[in-house]
């Protein structure tokens, strides 16, 4: 299965070990609830999956990875102790809490989450003198004489042999307890997932051409070449980055996340025509709606390969504006019923200084900050929702310095400029979306190029959250009038035999 077909597997199971009888208590008991073993080559997005989970379904998540460990930091250390049997005193052995359990109470405490993910990474790779007690807690969840707390879920991913030397195969007994998933390395479902997660469209336009090139791994007389969906994601990250600050993207920066000499140097290439058409088509223009016709001009005459590229432009281009909006509008969301029910409670008080209710409504959403980032589970919009929440409520307050007591109608005053922002974001959306896809019809009718931009506005989350919220009269009928299975098959293929050029 791919990596999207896993995460789903997971998410199943998490809802069915996490269910409850009539008593209260877990349905399935914790000491039968198998532990999730994901088998797959590294660099596939294993440990992001399960991040993702613990984010999407708001539970604790606690990661390791096994090669760091040692007996001792794993197990605990021994001390020794005195019990008494029969009337006799006896010197004992005994451990310590295991770093590893200790930091799952560690989370509860800091947290408030009393379920969760424990993510142990490298399962299969530990050392020979932890290896007894690996299989022991994968059967029992126990490391010495401490469980992992009720209700939270061990997640264990590992490397197969022939990608790692250092990973052991488990016994037929070991496996019978583990929940197994193998994976393999999907192009489709890590495109889909970088759509969502603002990978470079120079990352995912190349990859589209050149699938081949999307995981790679391969033994020659010079040592091991290989190519991950990790270290495409990381580039992505690093071109971003070098971008804003005006540094050189080259084949030097290029071979550091693509360990493989010649694809590294075919995406250099590729790259340097990429910014090209960047500068050429000048994307962000035809979203303003101020591009000339000699842009849709180029662009019809343009060979396909070049046709791909500004179709990731524009749906990057594109993207980025409408997750602004999408991401002001959980914020306002958030704010909302909080500020109605500081009205309600200052009304029912009687109470006409607001000073008190801002600053501890202030206080309460800094510790959910504090509280979601210390869990891992800081989600770009909730980042977004406190941070916007924070600083209408500073703004508040700098108004009822200004006046010498701060009313709710300074509070409702500052909410508004927050709610103005939010119809100016979603006026410049539905104004972009609509201008991409009048663009797109110009330059490509409802050629393949169409099929594209539609297919990647679909798979992007934000997009959707977007459209599905306001509208759009142009995706809707190209939506309904492009045939996703034939001609997406169709799409595929052509890309695929598309060559880049090299210049």
């Amino acid at each position: 299965m791919d990596i999207q077909q896993a995460k789903q597997q997971i998410k199943y199971t998490m809802q069915a070990y996490f269910a409850k009888d009539e008593f209260g208590g877990y349905a399935l008991p914790p000491q039968r609830q198998r532990p999730i073993f994901l088998l797959g080559a590294p660099g596939i997005g294993k440990t992001a999956i399960v991040e993702q989970i613990a984010q999407e379904l708001e539970v604790g998540f606690v990661s390791y990875s096994m090669t760091h460990h040692t007996r001792q930091s794993a197990l605990g250390l021994p001390f020794i102790a005195q019990k008494e049997y029969g009337g006799k005193t006896y010197d004992v052995s005994e451990y310590t809490m295991s770093e590893i359990i200790a930091a799952v109470y560690d989370a509860i405490e800091q947290t408030g989450h009393r379920e969760g993910i424990l993510f142990l990474d490298e399962i299969n790779c530990v050392s020979e003198t932890l290896t007894p007690a690996m299989l022991q807690f994968l059967q029992y969840k126990v490391f010495g004489r401490h469980k992992v707390p009720e209700g939270w879920i061990v997640v264990t991913a590992g490397n197969p042999p022939e990608y790692n030397r250092t990973a052991r195969d488990f016994d037929l007994a070991t496996w019978d307890r583990l929940k197994r998933l193998d994976v393999e390395p999907d192009f489709q479902a890590w495109r889909d997932y970088a759509l969502g997660h603002g990978v470079h469209p120079a990352v995912i336009t190349y990859l589209d051409v050149e699938q081949d090139h999307f995981y790679h791994l391969e033994t020659t007389p010079d040592g091991k070449e290989f190519v991950t969906a990790r270290g495409w994601d990381d580039l992505s990250n690093a071109i971003r980055l070098y971008e804003a600050q005006d540094l050189p993207v080259d084949e030097v920066l290029i071979g550091q996340y693509v360990q493989a000499p010649q694809i590294a140097k075919r995406f250099a290439v590729y790259y340097d025509l990429f910014t090209k058409y960047r500068a050429d088509y000048q994307v962000d223009r035809v979203l303003a709606g101020t591009a000339g016709p000699e842009v849709v001009e180029r662009a019809q005459a343009a060979p396909f390969d070049e046709r791909v590229s500004v179709v990731g432009l524009l749906s990057d281009a594109l993207a980025g504006v409408l997750r602004e909006a999408v991401l002001e509008e959980g914020a306002v969301e958030f704010a909302h019923p909080r500020l109605a029910a500081m009205r309600d409670k200052l009304e029912a008080a009687g109470a006409a200084d607001a000073t008190e209710e801002v600053r501890a409504q202030e206080a309460e959403v800094r510790r959910l900050l504090r509280t979601d980032r210390a869990s891992g589970l800081l989600s770009e919009q909730k980042y977004r929702s406190y941070e916007r929440a924070i600083d209408m409520l500073q703004q508040a307050q700098h108004l009822g310095a200004q006046t010498g007591s701060l009313t709710f109608d300074q509070v409702k005053e500052a909410f508004s400029k927050m709610l103005g922002g939010l119809e100016s974001r979603v006026e410049q959306g539905e104004q972009a979306l609509d201008r991409a896809l009048a663009f797109a019809e110009q330059a490509f009718g409802e050629g393949q190029e169409m099929l594209l931009l539609i297919t990647d506005l679909s798979a992007n989350r934000y997009s959707m959250a977007f459209i599905n919220a306001h509208g759009s009269e142009r995706f809707f009928k190209h939506n309904s009038a492009l045939l996703f299975g034939d001609r997406g098959a169709d799409l595929a293929a052509r890309i695929k035999q598309t060559a880049l050029d090299e210049e």
